[in-house]
């Protein structure tokens, strides 16, 4: 018996047994009255790997994202309305939207929005090794190279919004900055539409100077609520900013800030 003790206190010197690693899925208190939502302790873990869930600024622009895991007829719609209303969104991207649908990605990149990356295989993040991570992000970036090679793929959003401090720092690495939300809603059920109206209200009811809005272009809903949403967000003096404006106003004093409006 003392033998084994012995050798069992060698085993755990020579191999420690390893803590399970933390994982947490993106989530926050919704708030209302045009007021940003609380993220609690994710506050503090955001900021230091340099990442985003909302513009801090205070400041009256909104920044339009899309995740495209697959194609339900919509997005051509989106980018129709984008492009008559001259708004600048980022689509975050899989590898199988990459590969089936490569007309559409193109289109996204000749009008001009940023492509983001949403991993190859849409896997969970905190549950890859880091070689595993780093290819599920490189895949789907040099998928997008293959279609146009001057692409500048530079942001990530981790599928389903699962991520610990390991994944932040390994996108940071490799050199991607996380972009969460502070306004999103079920909006990725096909089958359980509910009219553009739903859409709509689910937006303005959570609407906040510095929002990232998080919408899927699977959702017929919101393609047919995005003019109205854009049209009646102008009206209340909101603007349309891309994240690249947001990471800009990183680097300029705050009376600067309007010098970063989209041309029109």
């Amino acid at each position: 018996m003392k033998k084994l003790y012995v050798l069992l206190l060698i085993g755990l010197f020579l191999f420690p047994l390893q803590a399970e690693a933390v994982s947490y899925g993106w989530g926050y208190k919704k708030a209302a009255d045009h007021q940003p939502p609380e993220v609690g302790k994710f506050e503090a873990i955001l900021a230091k790997y340099d990442a985003f869930y909302v513009d801090p600024s205070g400041d009256k622009d909104i920044y339009l994202t899309f995740d495209n895991g697959y194609e339900a007829g919509y997005t051509k719609q989106i980018l129709d309305v984008l492009a008559e209303k001259n708004v600048p969104a980022t689509f975050f991207l899989t590898g199988h939207y990459v590969t089936d649908q490569p007309s559409l990605v193109k289109r996204m990149i000749k009008d001009n929005h940023i492509i983001g990356n949403h991993s190859d295989g849409h896997r969970d993040f905190t549950a890859l090794s880091n070689k595993a991570f780093t290819k599920d992000v490189t895949v789907l970036t040099d998928k997008l190279k293959e279609i146009d090679q001057q692409v500048n793929v530079k942001y990530i959003r981790p599928p389903k919004g699962t991520f610990n401090e390991t994944t932040l720092e390994w996108a940071g690495e490799l050199g991607y900055t996380h972009i969460f939300w502070s306004l999103a809603f079920v909006d990725w059920n096909q089958g359980s539409e509910q009219g553009w109206e739903h859409a709509y209200k689910q937006v303005m009811d959570q609407i906040h100077p510095g929002a990232i809005v998080l919408m899927h272009t699977v959702s017929q809903d919101n393609a047919d609520a995005l003019a109205y949403l854009i049209d009646d967000l102008k009206e209340q003096g909101y603007q349309f900013k891309s994240l690249d404006d947001l990471m800009l106003k990183q680097m300029l004093p705050k009376e600067l800030h309007l010098g970063t409006k989209r041309p029109s």
